[in-house]
């Protein structure tokens, strides 16, 4: 436990701190909490984009997460995970388990009225395709 921690309540917990988070909300953004439950094997969404940055946390299970420009990864019960939004294509956030259901919780910061996401259609897929992470 961190020193500025220490203080902290018994069962209170920092899971992670994201430096700078006030300069990438939009002005006049307003939170969203957002819970995203998914059964055995499901895909998730398909590629889509957020209208403003997501930080939340992994409940339960294991997603797959892929962001443009980043190699997929895992994350766990426990993992944080922060997305930038705005013109960054998610490409994954899946169920990585095929047996058992996954769960996150995020926060939002969008302007109001904004969708939760955009689905990403084929030809501009293929127009940012190198923009996607490739396994060397």
């Amino acid at each position: 436990m961190s020193a500025e921690h220490a203080h902290l309540p018994p069962g209170v917990e920092v899971i992670a701190t994201l430096p700078d988070a006030a300069s990438r909300i939009p002005a006049g953004a307003e939170a969203r909490t957002v819970r995203v439950t998914l059964s055995p094997g499901d895909p998730g969404a398909p590629p889509h984009r957020h209208p403003g940055p997501i930080f939340g946390y992994v409940t339960e299970g294991e997603i797959l997460f892929e962001l443009e420009g980043q190699p997929p990864r895992v994350l766990k019960a426990g993992d944080a995970v922060f997305e930038p939004g705005g013109d960054v294509i998610h490409y994954q956030g899946g169920n990585n388990l095929p047996d058992a259901q996954s769960q996150l919780v995020v926060t939002m910061f969008a302007l109001p009225g904004t969708p939760i996401l955009t689905v990403v259609g084929a030809e501009e897929l293929a127009e940012r395709r190198h923009l996607r992470f490739t396994r060397p």
